[in-house]
């Protein structure tokens, strides 16, 4: 079985030879040099104030008063020469992964070279400043084709146009095509998914996997025939599938759709500033193609038993896309950021359309709880869909939703740990800062990492708190972007104000480096510091922090057990909990404040608080994350195929009608609207049932072996003035609130009068607000439920809007009484959560346990439904017998829907009553008929 794991970007990628160097050299013995990662002439005796000259691309903080930056250099190809010498795998060795990296790698934007040299992009996707124009630009896109192969009689294009050359003899330069190329490690891509895949295949928990993406370059620029041998070299070599799209598809969907629209709205910024061209529509035809391509490459690929991971915000339409292709495939979807609240989600121009790509999976995976709850109210909102704790319930199928935290791979961390640059930089760094207290944090400048507002709280602290200082010092790593100049500019102004103001001669409190870390320099930083302050604004997980707790377990270097500050709107939050000083980080107050505890605690209670941190780590690891979703995955997929009505056997009646016949003890528990008697108006006057269908109940109550009851969404005075004439018939009424045994004339209440009358009240306003909206709508009130009628309503897909915001809003509002909102056949029912139809079946059975008639335990059960609230009895029935409480059970659906039930009739109302009749007969001796 093969694992495709679809993740916009390929952990590999190809850097060509530059044009005018020359082939590299065959690979000899290399010489003793100095440790990895600092340069020969790196020497730690030197002083740092004489480096200037080795970094000299890296600026000083603004308002410095001494150079600390010098320590770290800007050349990441230098500083990590760990990772440049084994970039990717040595011929012969392509089963090895990748080599590690830090989770969360700041890598560069889309189209931008930084170590590795790769084309320019030929074409980019261009964003009219008016929305009126943008249409003709998503006609017309101004894709340009591939380079057309040079044979040897082929002419320059457009020959008239050319100038004639003159006597001077220009070198013409080689195109990347013509030049010779290597697999390497790719700098795009998820750095936490590839060290959770890495770890996986070398535990053997991922012993057959195929990356699906694309290569993170610009392609225009390239030949047909070189990006062909691209694509074999990966696959062949490096188990990759390349997903081929042209320079302006890709743009459009990464730089226009995902980041400057998706990113966004999911991490509660809503893209309206005036400045923007974003409009959706634009770019969303980008997106929609790209995610096709990566359906279509899967799809070409794929075999029966093979499983498809897909990963993150890039790939949402991907799902329901393979799904139409693949209707049988094992699909999984995971998302690596947050999910926001319905009121952001549904900002979305194409909301539905992505709900819908998501949903075409077998099992959605979320960071927290919190994101998980968030999908499914949107899903209930906007889709008009029953959401429950366990996912979403479409009419054919099941899709489950869970959270699934991703980790670090301790175990890697420890090999790289042992490293003699890591180990060189430790020492380096704390020589550098002996006799001080280092806080440390890494982010990218952008508007959800929350740079200034951890800034601006470390000033406040400087300013409330003197004492510290000249004893601390925070080392803001920034990774820096053009998207957001102004944000820039006001970091850098607190900064300088921050060193202007607290600076000596001999002390600088804030050390700000424009730049990013090289692995080795990160590893060491985040071992010594003393505390990592990370003030994310909405972040998905944030796996740096977990690297920081991991780090600090005292092994290598003098600090040990340092204490965490974290957001508390991260994902990682709900992982360590109130172990970590969680803090809100637009209370700048509070933030200044745990940064005083955590330089103030003894180190007893750092070390107790670490422990509960480093075991959290532990135990969310990525070899936890992939062995748990994999199982959930297997586990759901099964459970869902077994529930498609395709797979739901026709009711063997010949089969039923000898276990009925042998059978001593009887229990038959059929459902009424649907079942037994065609719907009818619930407003109707006269409520009636079928002549036939109170004949055969009557028939099969007069057997003494049977114990027959009739279940409802209906009241108890209606089920008992529609079955008067049935003596001895058991009633279930309001979906499992009411239970009348059979031959007995009182009712046995289920749920707690004063509570229902307490929740009730509180509801019946909401409904009527929304009620009062929706012309033509009703609101019944049954004694322990509430059903919201819409489907009369004037203006039914606003009626049907406006319930969907209604059972969001009680889900919501109502959540700790014990109560949910249910959107069922045109109707939201509002009821109890503790009590439903199986809850009342229960008692049925209990009830003819305990009967001193000497007529024994049941042995043979049938269970008979059409409808999404009769599942819960099917499900009850089966476990029953797989328990051995009874000897035979037998669930029967009418429909098309997914469902538990072990067989289906597809006669309605009709089979239903023939199937009773013919049991009846059995019953008055007859005999079994076949």
């Amino acid at each position: 079985m093969t694992v495709y794991i679809a993740s916009l970007f390929l952990p590999y990628t190809v850097s060509f030879r530059p044009p005018d160097s020359s082939p590299e050299p065959p690979t000899t013995q290399p010489e003793k040099q100095a440790p990895e990662s600092v340069p020969a002439t790196h020497n730690p005796a030197v002083s740092l104030f004489e480096r200037r000259n080795e970094a000299p691309n890296v600026g000083l903080t603004p308002g410095a008063t001494t150079d600390h930056e010098r320590i770290f250099t800007a050349d990441l190809r230098k500083a990590d020469k760990h990772q440049s010498e084994y970039p990717f795998p040595k011929p012969g060795t392509h089963k090895y992964e990748h080599s590690m990296t830090e989770s969360e790698a700041h890598s560069p934007a889309w189209g931008v070279r930084t170590a590795l040299n790769q084309p320019k992009p030929q074409s980019a996707f261009v964003a009219s400043p008016s929305i009126l124009r943008h249409q003709e630009l998503r006609v017309r896109p101004t894709d340009v084709p591939p380079v057309k192969e040079a044979g040897p009689t082929s002419q320059p294009p457009a020959k008239q146009h050319m100038k004639k050359p003159s006597a001077r003899v220009h070198t013409r330069k080689p195109s990347f095509s013509e030049t010779e190329w290597k697999v390497t490690n790719a700098e795009q891509g998820n750095g936490g998914l590839r060290n959770a895949v890495r770890s996986a295949a070398e535990s053997g928990q991922l012993e057959d996997k195929v990356w699906v993406g694309t290569l993170g370059m610009p392609t225009d620029a390239l030949t047909e025939s070189t990006k062909t041998s691209i694509s074999v070299k990966l696959e062949g070599e490096y188990d990759c599938l390349t997903v081929d799209v042209n320079d302006s598809d890709f743009d459009g969907h990464y730089t226009h759709f995902c980041k400057t629209i998706l990113w966004p709205v999911f991490h509660y910024q809503i893209p309206d500033n005036p400045k923007s061209k974003a409009y959706e529509d634009h770019s969303w035809v980008y997106y929609v193609k790209l995610n096709q391509a990566f359906a279509d490459r899967i799809a070409r690929n794929w075999r029966r038993g093979d499983t498809v991971w897909v990963q993150d915000y890039h790939l949402l339409l991907v799902p329901a896309m393979l799904r139409k292709l693949l209707p049988d495939a094992q699909i999984g979807f995971f998302l690596h950021v947050a999910f926001p609240s319905s009121e952001v989600f549904r900002c979305l121009a194409p909301r539905k359309e992505l709900l819908e790509g998501m949903i075409g999976a077998n099992l959605l995976g979320f960071q927290t709880e919190e994101y998980c709850r968030h999908f499914l109210q949107t899903c209930s909102r906007i889709l008009s869909v029953e959401a429950t704790n366990e996912g979403i319930q479409l009419e054919d199928r099941f899709v489950n939703v869970t959270k699934f935290p991703i980790g670090i791979d301790p175990l890697s961390w420890d090999k790289r740990r042992k490293a003699a640059d890591v180990e060189q930089w430790i020492k380096t760094i704390s020589e550098r800062y002996a006799g001080k207290r280092l806080i440390v944090a890494r982010d990218k400048i952008d508007g959800v990492r929350g740079i200034r507002q951890k800034l601006l709280s470390y000033e406040l602290f400087l300013n409330t708190h003197p004492e510290w200082r000249e004893k601390v010092v925070l080392i803001q790593v920034a990774t820096s972007t053009t998207e957001q100049p102004e944000l820039e500019a006001m970091i850098s102004d607190i900064v300088m104000r921050i060193n202007s103001t607290h600076s000596t001669l001999a002390h600088q409190p804030l050390v700000f480096l424009k730049q990013d870390l090289a692995f080795p320099q990160y590893l060491a930083l985040i071992s010594v510091a003393d505390a990592m302050m990370i003030t994310s604004l909405r972040e998905g997980m944030n796996l740096t922090s977990h690297e920081f707790v991991y780090c600090q377990d005292g092994k290598y270097g003098a600090q040990k057990y340092g204490s965490l500050i974290l957001s508390e709107f991260t994902g990682s939050a709900s992982v360590f909990g109130n172990h970590a000083l969680l803090v809100n980080p637009w209370d700048y107050h509070q933030c200044a404040d745990a940064i005083h505890t955590a330089l103030s605690r003894s180190e007893d209670e750092r070390q107790r608080v670490w422990m509960q941190l480093n075991q959290a780590v532990l135990q969310n690891s990525t070899s936890n994350w992939v062995k748990s979703f994999s199982e959930a995955l297997t586990r759901v997929w099964n459970e869902q195929s077994s529930r498609e009505i395709m797979a739901v056997p026709r009711l063997p009646m010949g089969k039923l009608e000898e276990r009925y016949h042998h059978a001593k003890r009887r229990l038959i528990i059929l459902d009424y609207e649907g079942t037994l008697a065609s719907w009818g108006s619930p407003k109707s006057i006269i409520i009636t049932t079928p002549q036939r269908a109170i004949t055969t109940l009557a028939d099969l109550t007069e057997d003494p072996k049977n114990v027959v009851y009739v279940m409802s969404a209906r009241m108890p005075e209606e089920l008992e003035r529609l079955f008067r004439l049935v003596s001895g018939l058991g009633l279930i009424a309001e979906n499992g609130c009411f239970v009348r045994e059979p031959y007995s004339e009182t009712w046995s209440k289920l749920t707690n009068k004063v509570q229902t009358d307490a929740w009730k009240t509180a509801v019946r306003q909401i409904l009527q607000y929304y009620q009062q909206r929706a012309e033509g709508s009703w609101v019944e009130q049954r004694h322990c439920s509430l059903v919201f009628h819409y489907e009369a309503a004037e203006d039914h897909p606003a009626a049907c809007r406006l319930a969907s915001e209604c059972a969001d809003h009680i889900n919501d509002a109502c959540s700790n009484q014990g109560i949910h909102a249910l959107l069922v056949d045109g109707v939201l029912i509002v009821e109890a959560t503790s009590t439903n139809k199986s809850s009342a079946a229960e008692l049925a059975w209990r009830s003819c346990l305990q009967q001193t008639d000497g007529a024994g335990r049941p042995d043979f059960m049938l269970a008979i439904g059409d409808s999404r609230d009769d599942e819960p009895v099917f499900r009850w029935a089966n476990k029953l017998e797989s328990a051995h409480a009874v000897s035979y059970a037998m669930t029967v659906t009418l429909g098309s829907r997914s469902t538990e039930a072990r067989a289906t009739l597809t006669q309605g109302v009709a089979g239903v009553l023939t199937c009773l009749e013919r049991l009846a007969k059995t019953s008055t001796g007859h005999g079994v008929s076949g």
